[in-house]
């Protein structure tokens, strides 16, 4: 992969990432506060992904698979407490 790639998939996903947690901050209700808590941990896992696959070392996969697990769990909690309301 070139330097100017690298660079710019970076950028994206920082932003993408910053986009994110404006709306944490800034959403109107609970509920966009935990989508976007949702779609951080979705795009970090892909940048541990990218990261294992640029400097190819493979923990760094492993790491993305256990965080991506339990950042599910956490949002399946999350929405139980929503909609439970208590």
């Amino acid at each position: 992969m070139t330097q100017s790639f690298l660079l710019f998939l970076f950028i994206f996903i920082g932003s993408g990432i910053a986009l994110c947690f404006f709306r944490m901050i800034k959403g109107p209700t609970a509920v966009d506060r935990a989508m976007a808590l949702d779609t951080v941990t979705t795009v970090t896992t892909a940048l541990l992904v990218i990261l294992g696959f640029i400097f190819k070392r493979y923990i760094y996969l492993d790491v993305a698979l256990v965080y991506a697990v339990l950042m599910f769990i956490g949002s399946v909690a999350i929405a139980r407490f929503l909609e439970k309301g208590i």
